[in-house]
């Protein structure tokens, strides 16, 4: 049961089949037990989760049901706003006051009639590519729970490759729905900056950051942005509706899509087994009819440029906090947040420059092909006690150096699982597409995910969890 998907549950539904009072009832004892083990929800909902399948069963038996999303459970990255929930993003320093209304995202999957069963773990205020934090401690990753499930998304990963819902909401600064789809052997997508509306945006941050669904499945992401990719005149930044089904073409032939591969983007350097892995990929796509070239690394290294502008970030939030708190803050956050308090008007400014240059040389890229492909992550998962941005775990050289870029430029990009190394952990396969341009990106997802048995894998994961 676990392992059917939104487009398989909602097919269920329709046939009266299954009900969404009884998939959520057992899905909330489920969730119950593995969160024991994995600690990836912060919160499980309930009597609020119980009341809106009830609410779901009701519309599917008189016929009316909201829309494909409608009786689909999906867990909400505790980041933004849920209406009376409070977002604590893993710090001792956060509010406990409820908010009042959901942020446009939340608010969208509500109206779709989706059961917002649970809040998911991140590290304190998203800071990191893997997810513990000093407020509720280390999330782990059910492929092998000594290893993390990459972050910041990192309980939502971990969500739905246990079976805990089919759909996820993730966000996405740096590689935030990306790296644990990567690590969780999962579909993730980061829309467009702009696409998917979001609100409040007083973040450093805000201009970085989109919204996007982690999944089992293409579909079921190309489902989940339909919704959450809809108007909200509360960011006044976000694309005009354009009416898009993304469901739409999905099935369609990739022959002829002509893609770039960069196996070193700006540097980044891959273990070996990534880069075999990424060959044999780029293999079935070539059978598809894709056009595979092998480019340079496109850009040079980011962290010269970009590493004082992400201290400056760090050292805003932590103005806002109380100095009686900062001793219960993560101490990695604390520290390059400090570091950010010595950063100048001219490093900051030298960063803004150089993303309005590193944004053209990417963008140009696609006036000649359709499709950047990079590996998501330079190595699998690592263990769930590393002490990130160290000797062992640097940012730069492990987290983000293929996934970051996309964020201060603002393109579209996906992580696909392409199969399970020796040590038995996902690797995930990066697609780039030109800016709004996630259908292409999701047609040659689908294509890709229809040769690959990676499905069967996870339901075997799936199944074994108990």
């Amino acid at each position: 049961m676990f392992q059917l998907s939104a487009v398989e549950l909602h097919t269920r539904y329709k046939e009266k089949k299954l009900s969404p009072v009884e998939f959520t009832e057992q899905l909330l004892k489920r969730t119950e037990t593995l969160n024991t083990s994995l600690n990836a929800f912060r919160l499980i909902d309930h009597e609020n989760a119980i009341s809106q399948a009830e609410q779901s069963h009701k519309r599917w038996r008189e016929g009316n049901p909201l829309g494909p999303l409608d009786g689909i459970p999906i867990s909400i990255k505790d980041i933004v706003n849920v209406k009376s929930q409070s977002c604590l993003s893993g710090s001792h320093a956060s509010s406990s006051t409820p908010a009042v209304r959901d942020c446009p995202a939340v608010e969208r999957l509500r109206e779709a009639g989706a059961i917002l069963f649970g809040l998911t773990h991140t590290p304190e205020f998203g800071w990191k590519g893997i997810t513990d934090s000093p407020r509720f401690g280390i999330t782990r990753n059910p492929w092998n729970t000594d290893h993390s499930p990459g972050g910041s998304s990192g309980g939502a990963g971990a969500a739905v490759a246990a079976g805990l819902g089919p759909l996820a909401h993730g966000t996405d600064a740096g590689g935030s729905v990306r790296i644990p789809s990567s690590y969780c052997g999962l579909f993730g997508i980061k829309p467009t900056y702009g696409r998917v509306p979001h609100a409040p945006n007083d973040s450093p941050y805000s201009t970085l950051a989109s919204t996007g669904p982690l999944s089992r499945t293409v579909s079921d992401a190309a489902l989940m942005l339909n919704v959450i990719s809809q108007p909200d005149s509360r960011d006044w930044r976000s694309a005009a509706d354009q009416k898009l089904d993304y469901l739409e073409g999905l099935e369609g032939s990739i022959a002829g899509v002509k893609i770039a591969y960069s196996p070193d983007l700006g540097g980044a350097e891959a273990t070996p087994e990534i880069l075999e892995y990424m060959d044999k990929a780029l293999d079935k796509l070539r059978k598809l009819g894709a056009v595979v070239e092998v480019t340079d690394s496109i850009f040079d290294p980011l962290r010269p440029v970009f590493e004082d502008y992400w201290k400056a970030g760090f050292a805003y939030i932590l103005k806002q906090i109380p100095k009686d708190k900062w001793d219960q803050l993560d101490p990695g956050f604390r520290k390059l947040a400090e570091q950010g308090f010595s950063v100048d008007l001219d490093s900051y400014y030298a960063a803004e420059s150089g993303r309005v240059k590193l944004g053209a040389k990417v963008n140009t890229l696609f006036d000649e092909y359709d499709l950047l492909i990079t590996p998501t992550m330079a190595s699998t998962a690592p263990r769930a006690d590393i002490i990130y941005h160290s000797e062992d775990f640097d940012r730069w050289r492990d987290a983000t150096p293929y996934t970051l870029p996309f964020n201060l430029t603002g393109h579209p990009a996906a992580s696909i699982p392409i199969g399970i190394a020796q040590n038995g952990l996902p690797v995930g396969m990066q697609i780039v597409g030109a800016r709004f341009d996630e259908k292409t990106i999701l047609r040659l997802a689908r294509a890709y995910e229809k040769v690959s048995d990676h499905s069967e894998r996870l339901n075997t994961l799936i199944e074994s969890l108990t």
